[in-house]
């Protein structure tokens, strides 16, 4: 199992400069990966930055610690500054960038308040169709798309990407919804969250990423590796190795690390991911 950190976009981490220099440290420290989250509005007041820029100081600061967007909402983006962004820093970290994607949460206000999609199975096509684009742009080769939701001319997108065939690309979904899991398992990786019957969000369990990663790997077609990314807040636990260890035997290959209100005390937190990620 490899060990990545998970943050915010705003409050503490809408500093650039600070999250570049955490990204260098956690990379110092022995952690594998770096995920930052994707918002653009959480709330009015609330300060937030563009994880873009967050990342892109970060691979200029780091040399080897994988970066992520997790989540990017696709159908929030226009694909074609989507597809730029990704390869401008694809290129900028040396080939070390992992595109997580999903149809953006919450609705409100990440849409109402600017006229986006609000139903979701509308931003559940965008994805879909976002994708198409975004693979055809990043080929290399001239490229058009007519769909329902994306107009493209023949356009020729270069640079390609550093990383062969293409930059990976990770899904997120909630479970047990079924359709993004479908959508994952056409790709490089999944990043499950958990709901109740309520549409709450509950912790994922070592059975429940068991029955996740059955379902995504029973609907593979492609072959090489596969990122089955679990997440949750393992160092607010007094030893966080077997909980680890239970995620690892259950098919885990990714640990991301988060933080939430309740689970341990913030600075405590940063304190002890920089002695660095748990060995199982």
């Amino acid at each position: 199992m490899r060990f990545a950190v998970d943050v915010p976009n705003f409050g503490r981490w809408s500093d650039p400069r600070e999250v570049a220099a955490f990204a260098r440290s956690l990379e110092e420290a022995g952690w594998d990966g770096f995920s930052i989250w994707d918002h653009i509005l959480v709330a009015d007041g609330l300060e937030v930055a563009d994880p873009w820029i967050c990342l892109a100081a970060a691979a200029a600061s780091t040399s080897r610690i994988t970066l992520m967007t997790m989540v990017t909402p696709v159908p929030r983006r226009t694909p074609w500054k989507l597809a730029r962004e990704c390869v401008t820093l694809d290129h900028l970290s040396g080939g070390r960038f992992v595109l997580g994607v999903g149809i953006g949460w919450p609705t409100d206000p990440e849409f109402t308040r600017f006229g986006g999609p609000t139903d979701l199975r509308t931003r559940a096509d965008m994805l879909d169709e976002g994708l198409v684009v975004l693979e055809g742009l990043w080929s290399g080769e001239p490229f058009e798309h007519h769909g329902e939701h994306y107009d493209l001319e023949r356009v020729h997108f270069l640079p390609r990407s550093v990383q062969e065939p293409r930059i990976p690309i990770w899904v997120a979904g909630m479970w047990p919804r079924r359709r993004p899991f479908r959508r994952a398992a056409r790709y490089e990786g999944v990043a499950p969250i958990v709901v109740d019957d309520d549409g709450e969000f509950i912790a994922l369990t070592p059975g429940t990423m068991a029955e996740i990663v059955r379902y995504v790997a029973g609907r593979r077609t492609g072959g090489g590796d596969y990122a089955f990314a679990a997440s949750g807040f393992a160092f607010g636990e007094r030893d966080p190795v077997p909980v680890l260890r239970e995620m690892a035997a259950a098919g885990a290959t990714w640990w991301r690390e988060g933080w939430w209100p309740g689970t341990i005390d913030h600075d405590d937190w940063v304190e002890r991911l920089l002695e660095g990620p748990p060995r199982l």
